[in-house]
């Protein structure tokens, strides 16, 4: 679905005439007669805050002006919206191009871009008078099946404000990491947001699409997205998918693909239970450390056990799957701290009494958006009032921090005097967006809308 969006902020401007009239909400068309218009003239800029994170293109209603050049800058924060691409703070275009220039013209109604954005900053080279500058948005409209409505409003909060960040995300014709980016189906990560949309909405064909998708663009012996870990999810995945929605046509056509992957699987497995995968991955946190081998480990142990409910319920042989299972079963899952393995430990072989205290170790610190619903019920399986209270905590403190999506990673670390994504850094203050990620999400280049964040919503359900 497409909205129209009027500002609800001036943050800032330099500009010879009061800028209220972009606040104004006016016919969304340009008449030969406008009384109501803001001039800008050369050198002159203004940075417009949308209220919420969008997906999508700023509209521009240009009363008068020929071929005046403007630079956009699209930001999901307020200081990414002012940075430089090519050196600021891992300021980039990647995916989605937010930051270039271009020409207004008289009488014109045009729209620019399509990417993630809250804050808009425009920049003048020349004399033109404007009428609006929009959001529109894309964003994904079903009947919900399942809403909160507890009366706790910090989980309700939580709630809404996933709900927000994976129907951005679902808001295309496949379901999208995140909207700023990446703008890829990435199908290890796609599993909190199937969890996400199937407990808000049921069946939803974007997830069968993107489910197809990433199966054509990988014909055996490939790994989906270069990951041997994220074919396993795909498995996983189906079967979720299948649990809650009952999908027999979409299943069928899935199972040989699924008989040729587990073979594949297979082996890959030493009669030892020892792996020999070309790669190891859970997320990034934890790659190339220790715990990595147990985390694949464990997605390995949940697909097989996935693939064998699967082949099972269509009456096919689960023989490769049960061998598979049965090697995979023959070493520990140990890992020494990371709260990611050990929410998938949970899922696939149970916790020990050592690895329950490791979870509540520091609450909160150590959580992850991506493994925040593994995380949350392994916890929740032992202390349900602790696992609601590292929730609120987590993702609380990115609400505190002016989130209205949740972000691609998150670390409690980065509170401490650090500024709100709304705000410009105070003396001495970090920047939450621009000074903190890792790997390949380090400063601007952070997504602050990722649909793997959303997988709390169905925590939400469960034990909320």
């Amino acid at each position: 679905m497409k909205e129209y969006i009027f500002p609800e902020k001036v943050v800032a401007a330099k500009c010879a005439v009061d800028t209220k009239n972009l606040l104004k909400k006016q016919p969304l068309q340009i008449g030969l007669a406008e009384a109501h218009t803001t001039k800008f003239v050369d050198g002159d800029y203004v940075i417009l805050d949308f209220g919420k994170e969008m997906c999508g293109s700023a509209r521009i209603l240009t009363f008068a002006g020929s071929n005046v050049k403007i630079r956009l800058r699209f930001g999901e924060s307020l200081t990414e919206c002012c940075s430089e691409v090519g050196g600021e703070k891992n300021a980039t275009n990647d995916h989605a191009l937010r930051d270039f220039t271009t020409y207004l013209q008289n009488y014109s109604d045009m729209t620019f871009a399509n990417t993630g954005f809250r804050f808009l900053r425009v920049d003048f080279y020349g004399e033109v008078l404007i009428k609006s500058i929009l959001a529109v948005n894309n964003i994904f409209k079903k009947k919900p099946i399942y809403q909160y409505n507890g009366k706790d409003e910090a989980i309700k909060r939580i709630f809404e404000t996933a709900k927000r960040t994976v129907d951005l995300c679902a808001s295309g014709e496949y379901i999208w990491d995140g909207v700023k980016r990446d703008r890829l189906v990435w199908i290890g990560d796609m599993h909190p947001e199937t969890m996400a949309l199937t407990t808000l909405y049921g069946r939803v064909a974007s997830i069968e699409k993107s489910l197809d998708f990433v199966k054509e663009q990988t014909p055996l012996p490939g790994w989906m997205n270069a990951f041997p870990m994220y074919s396993m999810w795909w498995i996983i995945i189906l079967e979720d998918y299948y649990k809650k929605t009952s999908t027999v046509s979409f299943i069928k056509k899935q199972l040989s693909y699924l008989q040729g992957l587990v073979a594949q699987m297979d082996a890959c497995v030493k009669e030892s239970g020892d792996l020999e995968y070309p790669l190891y991955f859970v997320d990034w946190p934890t790659h190339e450390k220790p715990d990595e081998i147990h985390g694949c480990r464990a997605i390995n142990i949940w697909a097989a056990r996935s693939a064998i409910a699967i082949l099972k319920e269509f009456g096919k042989d689960t023989a490769v799957a049960e061998n598979l299972l049965r090697k995979l079963l023959k070493i520990k899952i140990a890992p020494e701290s990371s709260k990611q393995v050990l929410g998938l430990k949970y899922f696939t072989v149970g916790l020990t009494e050592e690895d329950k205290q490791k979870l509540v170790k520091g609450n909160a610190q150590g959580m992850s958006t991506f493994m925040s619903y593994y995380i949350l019920k392994a916890v929740a399986s032992f202390d349900k009032k602790k696992a609601i209270e590292m929730m609120k905590e987590f993702y609380g403190a990115m609400l505190d921090k002016g989130a209205t999506t949740f972000w691609e990673d998150f670390d409690m670390a980065w509170v401490e005097n650090s500024c709100r994504i709304d705000e410009f850094p105070k003396e001495g203050q970090k920047d939450i967006h621009g000074d903190f990620g890792a790997y390949c999400y380090i400063g601007f280049r952070h997504s602050l809308c990722h649909g793997w964040a959303a997988g709390v919503i169905q925590f939400i359900k469960e034990e909320c």
